[in-house]
């Protein structure tokens, strides 16, 4: 083979277009990574509509982390204190099957959960679905979509009467205000920023951008204001500015009488956000907010962006909806260049959200408390009725809890690595090790999590299976396979499916392959606000990439509406889009005198997530080699903290260790960390050890982004490389929990 194939990249929400060529071509050298195996070539592709051939760092290197520490064959052990051994995949699908009817027919389906990932394709989101949620009848799917983008799914459901961002990427290049908060969109979504901030340069002046950050990241280096507020101020800060929008006149009144309902209760609430108090709250100055409500209100064109900075939080949803309420007060909405819109963390969370990957939904924008929308699934599924749960299922920490108290009897958790990434991390890790059965179905091996599994599954990712990915601006790419899956690696979809046959519901999982799984999948989207009956998987492989609403196949790609709202109604029961009213709570875990700092957690820009896959390529280990923690000047000098000293950092919860980066670039009394470093590439480094699980109790969404911390330097002498790994280790498998 030297053909190349057209792919997305694996990664963020941008969704960029990726071309793929084979490491050996006609009449060039093969080419090799730093360890000899062959590579591919990666590079932008200039006809993806999202990413225009733009690409960054991880994209670029993607290919490097194909052939590292695969995990090749299923295997199995009794109990986590023993070593794992090598099967045969008819042993562990039988094992598993054994257990799930076990635990159904003693426990009950809702002791059966399972855990996956906006790394999954479409597909796979969907056969998960089809399984727990029809099939076994348990709702208790969720996915790592509810740590990063499930209070912007609640948002925009209480405000618009559905999920979906309005927006898409080419408004980046129109609006004449773009305001900016709780993302460092240059770092974690680099591509749109890039896009947005070749925009602002070349209107120099003309083009405003607000930053909203208690960090001077990257992105706020670049902006017209930024504005540095308190953690936990966001909802002061946006109620502010909305004040002094109503008291300067800056309202769209026709709009909000004949688009919105609730205005009038809102209005009282944004009343008692005078600016002197909004800016001591926010700790900035009063002109600061004043100038961010000029921007905005001159403006004509808004287009606001958020991501973790906004939805990890416990009021993440108030926070969603109170930056769309500036959007509906300005009529800044349903326009070329203007629109609220999230920036989603993964790359496939949107198509999770469509197919119903979390426990409070069903496929095709539906809800599972609603009767008839529950009724509809189980039709078309061919199921008796009543087979789906009317109460949502467990979200994933409700699933850590129910560990707790062995109510879970079964877990399954795929392409995801919850020992790192979860909050209150130790206790995490005591309620996976006290799970009575855990599956885990991952491409990588090591990974923290598999310390907690009994059965290991080896996976096919992105470059060895085909399916759809759906990228922030609700465009739907195919992600062609252009490689064989290594050892006995299989597709997420068909372990599920073949799982779904051996339980006796060989009717509904007849699939030959993953085209046929979308051409069902989409059926369920007809007339519904996320329709996608006119998309497939022979479409995308020749048309390119298509955006939804997408109705039926004659409609071209142009004709395709590229915004939500455009005729400014909506999908609530009266067409109008509500406001919400909501007072600043403030951080769920404040500082106090015995944790006087806020810790807040992000990512870095060459690091993904838990580094599965990124800690393993050589470039992206060098650009970012260590963890961190960022101290303010007047902090470090209070404490007698120097650049590099050692910082035991506490909090109600746990403990880690980091050298110390002394700079202005974040805020007095706050520090950060980046979230990369699990317990295989570093000792005492998790930051989740720390956080808490607080959470949203709207869209069930952790406070990841803050909590109560102390700092302690180290005196004693610590080594880098004692502290820091140069490779994953594997001694930490197997080795039980501190109790």
């Amino acid at each position: 083979m030297t053909d190349s194939t057209k792919t997305l990249c694996p990664y963020c929400g941008v969704g960029c277009g990726l071309e793929v060529s084979p490491p050996a071509q006609p009449g060039k050298p093969v080419n090799r990574d730093s360890q000899g195996y062959p590579t591919w070539k990666v590079q932008g592709d200039r006809a993806h509509p999202s990413s225009q051939g733009m690409v960054c760092v991880k994209g670029a290197t993607i290919a490097e982390s194909l052939n590292k520490d695969r995990l090749l064959y299923p295997m199995m052990r009794e109990s986590l204190d023993r070593p794992f051994q090598r099967v045969t995949w008819e042993e562990a699908l039988n094992a598993i099957v054994n257990r799930i009817q076990t635990v159904r027919f003693t426990q009950g389906p809702e002791a059966i959960c399972m855990y996956g990932s906006g790394q999954f394709q479409t597909e796979d989101y969907y056969i998960a679905q089809k399984l727990l949620k029809g099939c076994l009848g348990t709702n208790n799917f969720d996915a790592n979509s509810r740590l990063c983008m499930s209070s912007a799914v609640a948002g925009y459901i209480q405000s618009f009467g559905a999920d979906g961002p309005p927006c898409c990427y080419d408004d980046l290049d129109l609006t004449d205000c773009a305001f900016l908060i709780g993302t460092n969109t240059a770092e974690c979504h680099p591509i749109i920023f890039n896009r947005l901030r070749k925009h602002h340069k070349k209107n120099n002046g003309k083009v405003k951008m607000i930053v909203v950050d208690p960090r001077r990241t990257t992105t706020a280096e670049a902006a017209d204001l930024h504005l540095a507020i308190q953690p936990g101020t966001d909802i002061d800060l946006l109620n502010g500015i909305a004040h002094l929008l109503l008291r300067w006149g800056y309202i769209n009144s026709e709009f909000i009488d004949e688009c919105t309902s609730g205005f009038p209760a809102y209005a009282d609430v944004i009343r008692q956000y005078p600016p002197e108090l909004v800016a001591r709250k926010c700790g900035i100055k009063v002109d600061e907010l004043e100038m961010a409500a000029r921007y905005w209100g001159e403006s004509k064109r808004v287009l606001s962006m958020w991501s973790m900075g906004v939805n990890q939080s416990s009021e993440g949803t108030a926070k969603v909806r109170t930056i769309i309420n500036l959007h509906l007060m300005t009529g800044q909405i349903g326009n070329p260049g203007a629109g609220p819109f999230s920036l989603t963390g993964q790359p496939n969370a949107m198509g999770g959200r469509e197919a119903g990957g979390l426990a409070h939904l069903l496929p095709g924008y539906r809800v599972v408390k609603n009767a008839v929308h529950r009724a509809e699934i189980e039709q078309f599924w061919g199921l008796p009725a009543g087979r789906i749960s009317a109460a949502p299922g467990l979200s994933v920490w409700e699933m850590i809890t129910g560990l707790e108290a062995g109510q879970v009897g079964f877990l399954w958790v795929a392409a995801t690595n919850p020992a790192v990434s979860m909050p209150d991390l130790e206790r995490t890790k005591k309620a996976l090790w006290r799970s009575p059965f855990t599956v885990y179905q991952d491409a990588y091996y090591p990974t923290e999590t598999a310390n907690y599994a009994h059965v290991l599954l080896p996976a096919a990712q992105w470059s060895e299976k085909t399916g759809v990915m759906t990228n922030s601006e609700r465009r739907i790419t195919l992600c062609s396979a252009f490689r064989e899956a290594p050892g006995e690696a299989r597709a997420d979809w068909e372990i599920f499916a073949e799982v779904g046959r051996r339980l006796g519901f060989t009717e509904q999982f007849k699939f030959a392959n993953s085209a046929e799984v979308y051409a069902e999948f989409v059926q369920l989207t007809r007339k519904r606000p996320c329709d996608m009956t006119g998309v497939s998987h022979e479409r995308l492989a020749t048309e390119g990439p298509q955006q939804w609403p997408c109705p039926d196949r004659s409609s071209s790609a142009e004709s395709q509406s590229q915004r939500l709202y455009t005729d400014f109604r909506f999908h609530t029961p009266d067409g109008r889009a509500r406001f919400g009213a909501y007072h600043s709570r403030g951080l769920a875990e404040p500082p106090d005198p015995d944790y006087p700092f806020v810790l807040t957690i992000g990512r870095l820009y060459g690091h993904w997530h838990t580094q599965t896959r990124t800690g393993r390529i050589e470039k992206i280990r060098q650009m970012h080699p260590n963890p961190f923690i960022e101290i303010h000047p007047r902090d470090a000098g209070k404490l007698g903290i120097q650049e590099d000293t050692w910082v035991e950092v506490r909090s109600r919860r746990g403990m880690a260790r980091f050298p110390a980066k002394v700079t202005e670039a974040i805020a007095p009394g706050t520090v950060f960390v980046p979230m990369h470093w699990g317990a295989l590439w570093a000792e005492n480094a998790e930051a989740n050890a720390l956080t808490h699980p607080e959470a949203c109790p709207d869209s069930l969404e952790p406070e990841l982004k803050a909590c109560a911390v102390k700092l302690v330097p180290i005196t004693a002498d610590i080594k880098t490389a004692d502290t820091f790994l140069q490779y994953p280790k594997s001694s930490m498998l197997s080795a039980s929990p501190s109790v």
